[in-house]
């Protein structure tokens, strides 16, 4: 039988990954020893190897977050926004481990695993939140889906050999046309992701702006653009002209008919992040990105 503990914390894994299930295993006892419940899906919980007083939910649903103060999540960029679905719909803050490749939503690596434990049974973390984006999907006149990002949603196009013909669209006023594989509305917390590798600046967290950014256009104006976060960005794909396709986060997809219009603002509900490291944004990207500052003297005092 379960036991009913004070605190309990929500555990979501890669369970694909050794490096995962390890992890898991090494959180998981270091919680329960120090009096945490530990709550995880049934369906992960056939990989994992957990005690029997870890606590199994079967449904996928925010609710069953419901009584958790945190959310640990161990894997890869996919697996924590993954976590971010949950932490957005359930309002609890997620913690992730990162044991993938950049992990720029983690606040932690696989060798910090016990100083993860730590700061969570002393709460020794703090929440900072972070901004998503609403989506709306238009098709002759009617809302015909809405979704929502914590990284971006990318209109793309769907045939290789084809562009992507589209206008875009700031604050109800057209702002340029052409072709394209693909046009990125994101985030400051997406502007390290795809955006980034469309060629779009990288935006501190703490700013507040909407990001715009063409990929592969075929235009001599075709820039990344920079916009107020309530701005309202649009993208609309021509009419007689191939599909395209809309990917938010890079999980959750529709197809966007020739005609439709994509309508990205800034989101009602942000996701919630613990923070383990007062670590500036800066040093997080030189460490992320492992770039180059040898050399560097510093200001002089």
């Amino acid at each position: 039988m379960t036991q009913t503990r004070a605190r309990t914390v929500f555990l979501l894994a890669h369970t694909g990954r050794p490096a995962a299930i390890r992890s898991a295993e090494l959180v998981v006892q270091g919680l329960l020893r120090s009096g945490i419940g530990v709550r995880v899906l049934a369906a992960e919980a056939a990989d994992l190897p957990l005690p029997a007083e870890v606590e199994l939910v079967q449904e996928a649903t925010p609710q069953c977050l419901d009584g958790c103060e945190l959310l640990i999540v161990l894997g890869g960029d996919g697996t924590l926004l993954r976590g971010a679905e949950f932490a957005r719909a359930s309002g609890v803050p997620m913690l992730g481990v990162n044991l993938g490749r950049v992990g720029f939503l983690a606040e932690a690596e696989r060798d910090d695993l016990d100083k993860v434990v730590d700061r969570v049974v002393t709460k020794a973390y703090e929440v900072e939140e972070r901004m998503t984006v609403d989506v709306v999907v238009h098709r002759n006149g009617d809302i015909v889906h809405t979704d929502w990002a914590l990284n971006e949603a990318a209109v793309q196009k769907v045939s290789a050999e084809k562009l992507l013909e589209v206008v875009l669209e700031i604050d109800g006023r057209p702002v340029t046309g052409f072709g394209c594989d693909g046009i990125v509305c994101a985030t400051p917390t997406g502007s390290t992701a795809y955006a980034f590798s469309a060629g779009g600046p990288v935006v501190w967290p703490e700013v507040e702006a909407l990001l715009m950014v063409p990929i592969s256009a075929h235009a001599l104006f075709a820039k990344p653009l920079v916009t107020s976060p309530d701005s309202v960005l649009a993208v609309e794909v021509l009419p007689h002209v191939p599909p395209g396709v809309l990917w938010c986060d890079g999980r959750r997809t529709v197809e966007l008919p020739p005609g439709a219009r994509v309508e990205v603002r800034r989101g009602a509900v942000p996701v919630r992040l613990a923070r383990l490291h007062h670590a500036s944004f800066t040093d997080r990207l030189v460490a992320k990105f492992a770039l180059p500052v040898s050399g560097w003297r510093g200001a002089p005092h």
